[in-house]
C-alpha cells in the first residue's frame, strides 16, 4: 500500500511515519547485503533542485572509482522518501526545506546541504480578490501540506497577522494542487516552481502574492541530502563516499549552471525547455563555502530559525539541536578523503 503523506495532517505524517520506521521487517538483512556488494539506493524528485546532483553525477561518471553503484529510485516528495529510509528500502534521499522538520525529529540525518531554495510561492487566481497575504483571509488555499508550500503558507500567514484558522486550508496532493487552481475550485495555492510554471500556463493572470525572498535575509530556505538514522554510525565510510560524489557535482553544477539545466532535462526525460532557467529559482554554493558555513554555525543557524517556524506549525515539539541532525564533520571530511579508497567491498 502507497501512502500519499503529503496529503494527510502533520500528527497523522508523524503516526505512520514511526509505524513505518518499526515494522522493518528483513530491510535490515537486505540493506547489508546490498551494501556488500557495493550497491546504495538513492531517492530523488523529479524536478531541478532534486535531481540535478544526481543526474550531474551519472552525466560525468562521477560514482566511477567509488566502489558503489548507485540505484536511483523517483519520488514524488520528500516525506515518503523519509518513509522508505525508516524501512532502509532507501540509503540516501532529498529533502526540500518544507520538509527539514523530519529531520529534526531523528528520522533523516542531514549529510549535505544541497542548494538554497528560493521557489516557494503563495498565488492567487485572477479575480479571486487577493493581492497580497492578509486577503487570504476567508478564501480557500490549497497546499500539500508537510511541504514547502505549507512552510510558506505559514511564514505569509504570519506576517499578515493571521492564522490557519482564519483560512480555509485545503490539503492535497501536490499535483492536484496545480487541479485545483486551474479549475477555479480554490481561490489560492501555496506551491513552488516548476509547478507555478505549469499553473501559470492554464491560468493567465495568476498572481503571485508570497515569495520565499520576501523572507531574506532574515530566513534562509536549504534543501539537502539525507540518510537512514544510523547509517553514517554504522558505515561511515561508505556515507563519506557517497558526500564526495554529492560534492564533486555540486561543484560542476556551480560552474556549469545552465548546462546542469539541459543534465537534468536529459536525466528527467523532458523537453530542455521544462528546466531552462531552473537556476533563477535557487542559490548554489561551492562545497568549500558549505564547509565553511557549517564550521563558522551560519548552516546550523539556518536550520535553527526553520525548526522555530515548524515548531509553530506544531510538527516539532521542540527546538532541536541542529548539530543532532546535521553531519557536518562528516561532509567537510569528504573533501578530503581520497575517492575510492573509502569503501571496500
Amino acid at each position: 500500500m502507497t501512502i500519499r503523506t503529503r496529503s494527510l495532517p502533520g500528527a497523522l505524517v508523524l503516526a505512520l511515519l514511526l509505524v513505518a520506521g518499526a515494522v522493518t521487517g528483513c530491510g535490515g538483512d537486505e540493506a547489508a547485503s546490498r551494501h556488500a556488494r557495493g550497491e546504495v539506493t538513492f531517492g530523488y524528485t523529479a524536478d531541478y533542485s532534486g535531481a540535478a546532483a544526481l543526474a550531474v553525477a551519472q552525466k560525468r561518471g562521477l560514482w566511477r572509482g567509488t566502489g558503489l553503484t548507485p540505484r536511483l529510485k523517483r519520488f514524488t516528495n520528500g516525506p515518503l522518501q523519509v518513509q522508505a529510509l525508516g524501512s532502509e528500502d532507501l540509503d540516501f534521499g532529498y529533502l526540500g526545506p518544507g520538509a527539514l522538520w523530519m529531520s529534526a525529529t531523528g528520522r533523516a540525518p542531514v549529510i549535505a546541504v544541497n542548494m538554497l531554495g528560493q521557489a516557494d510561492r503563495v498565488v492567487a487566481r485572477p479575480g479571486s480578490g487577493i493581492r497580497t497575504a492578509a486577503d487570504l483571509k476567508g478564501k480557500k488555499v490549497a497546499v500539500a501540506e508537510g511541504t514547502s508550500g505549507d512552510m510558506i503558507l505559514h511564514l505569509a500567514l504570519r506576517r499578515a497577522g493571521l492564522k490557519t484558522s482564519d483560512i480555509t486550508k485545503i490539503g492535497m496532493d501536490a499535483g492536484t494542487v496545480v487541479t485545483a487552481v486551474s479549475s477555479g475550485n480554490v481561490d489560492a495555492a501555496a506551491t513552488w516552481y516548476p509547478l507555478v510554471d505549469t499553473m501559470r500556463d492554464q491560468v493567465p493572470g495568476l498572481r503571485e502574492i508570497v515569495r520565499t525572498q520576501d523572507f531574506s535575509p532574515k530566513m534562509t530556505f536549504p534543501n539537502v541530502f539525507v540518510t537512514q538514522p544510523e547509517l553514517a554510525s554504522r558505515d561511515p565510510e561508505l556515507v563519506t563516499e557517497v558526500v564526495g560524489v554529492l560534492r564533486r557535482a555540486n561543484d560542476w553544477i556551480v560552474r556549469h549552471p545552465a548546462a546542469s539545466e539541459k543534465v537534468v532535462a536529459d536525466f528527467l526525460d523532458v523537453p530542455a525547455s521544462r528546466t531552462a532557467g531552473s537556476t533563477r529559482h535557487v542559490q548554489l554554493l561551492t562545497s568549500r563555502e558549505k564547509t565553511d558555513l557549517g564550521r563558522e554555525g551560519t548552516l546550523q543557524r539556518w536550520f535553527d530559525a526553520l525548526a522555530q517556524v515548524f515548531h509553530e506549525m506544531t510538527r516539532l515539539p521542540g527546538r532541536e539541536d541542529p548539530d543532532d541532525y546535521y553531519l557536518q564533520d562528516l561532509y567537510a571530511r569528504a573533501a578530503t578523503a581520497p575517492t575510492g579508497k573509502g569503501v571496500t567491498r
